[in-house]
C-alpha cells in the first residue's frame, strides 16, 4: 500500500489515510470501492481499471446482482469478489452526476461513503480503500466532493463495528491536494479525530 501523506485518527484506534499519488487497484486492503454506473457492466475511468485488473469474476458477480435488484441507484453499494486484484472483495458505488449542487449531489455522494462502510463492516471487513467518487466524468468539483468525502467517511467509520481504516487512494496531485485541505480544514471544526501529518 502506497505511504499516507496525511492520516485521520479516530477513537479506538481507527483511521483514515490519505495517500497519493497511487494506483487503487494495487491496494492490498480488505476491500477497495468501485465508482460504478448503475448497470454494474463496467465503463471507463477507475471503474474501467477495475474491471480490467480483476478479471471476468468481478462482472459475473456484478451481473448476478442484476439480475437480482436491477440497475443500482445512486448512492447504494453492493460487494462483490475482487476477482485478481490484491482486494479480497470490490464495493461497488454509484455516484451522483454533478449538475448544479442543488440536485441532492451532495446528500448523495455522502450516501456512496457511508453505504459502501455500512457494506463493508456487514462482511466484517477491516480495512476500505475509496477513490475520489464522481470527481472524473461525473463532474463532481473535487473542492467540494472533498470535504463531504471525508466527513461522511468520518461519521460511518466512527460508528462501524469492524471497519478500523479508511484510505482515499489519489491518481492526481489536484485531488490529493484538495483531500489534504479538506481534512484538514475539518480538523478545525471537530475533535472527533485529530491529524498526523507524514514526515516527508
Amino acid at each position: 500500500m502506497q505511504n499516507f501523506t496525511i492520516r485521520l485518527v479516530l477513537d479506538g484506534g481507527k483511521s483514515i489515510e490519505i495517500c497519493g499519488l497511487a494506483d487503487i487497484t494495487e491496494e492490498a486492503t480488505d476491500a477497495i470501492v468501485n465508482a460504478a454506473n448503475s448497470s454494474l457492466l463496467g465503463g471507463g475511468g477507475v471503474d474501467g481499471t477495475i474491471h480490467r485488473t480483476g478479471g471476468p469474476a468481478i462482472l459475473a458477480d456484478c451481473r448476478e446482482i442484476v439480475g437480482k435488484i436491477g440497475r443500482l441507484a445512486a448512492g447504494n453499494a453492493v460487494i462483490t469478489t475482487g476477482g485478481r486484484l490484491a482486494a479480497k472483495h470490490v464495493i461497488h458505488t454509484v455516484g451522483p452526476i454533478f449538475r448544479d449542487g442543488n440536485h441532492r449531489e451532495s446528500e448523495t455522494l455522502a450516501s456512496c461513503h457511508s453505504e459502501s462502510i455500512r457494506v463493508a463492516d456487514e462482511h466484517e471487513l477491516h480495512s476500505l480503500a475509496f477513490p475520489a467518487i464522481s470527481t472524473g466524468a461525473y463532474g463532481y468539483p473535487v473542492h467540494e466532493a472533498a470535504p463531504i468525502a471525508i466527513a461522511s467517511t468520518v461519521e460511518a467509520l466512527a460508528a462501524a463495528k469492524h471497519i478500523t481504516q479508511c484510505r482515499f487512494v489519489l491518481f492526481d496531485i489536484a485531488t490529493l491536494r484538495a483531500f489534504e485541505r479538506a481534512a484538514e480544514k475539518l480538523s478545525n471544526t471537530t475533535s472527533s479525530f485529530h491529524i498526523e501529518k507524514a514526515h516527508p
